[in-house]
């Protein structure tokens, strides 16, 4: 079982930075592909960013240039920098784990962007 822990939400004003870490824990390994989803109220939940073991990074168009993605396999831990942050960012943002026998998800953190 892989557990995964968020932290770094909260309230920031539009313009601003927020950092978000995801800790894995369980039985995981380096290989892992891991990433950020986030979901608003009233909508599905969409890929934000993804990284593989390797360092390589894909983002969805609404966060290029703005949000970036990277891993510390030390540490099992996936971090999401969020800059130049927009009230469209509010939502709860979720790291998940992509192993061979499913796709693992963390409970979520809040971030929500003041205009």
């Amino acid at each position: 079982q892989v557990q995964l822990v968020e932290s770094g939400g909260g309230l920031v004003q539009a313009g601003g930075s927020l950092r978000l870490s995801c800790e894995a824990s369980g039985r995981i390994f380096s290989i892992n592909p891991m990433g950020w989803y986030r979901q608003a109220p009233g909508k599905q939940r969409d890929m934000v960013a993804r990284i593989t073991s390797g360092g390589i990074t894909t983002y969805a168009d609404s966060v290029k240039g703005r949000f970036t993605i990277s891993r510390d396999n030390a540490k099992n831990t996936v971090y999401l920098q969020m800059n130049s942050l927009k009230p469209e960012d509010t939502a709860v943002y979720y790291c998940n784990l992509e192993s061979r026998y499913r796709t693992y998800w963390g409970q979520g953190t809040q971030v929500t962007v003041s205009s």
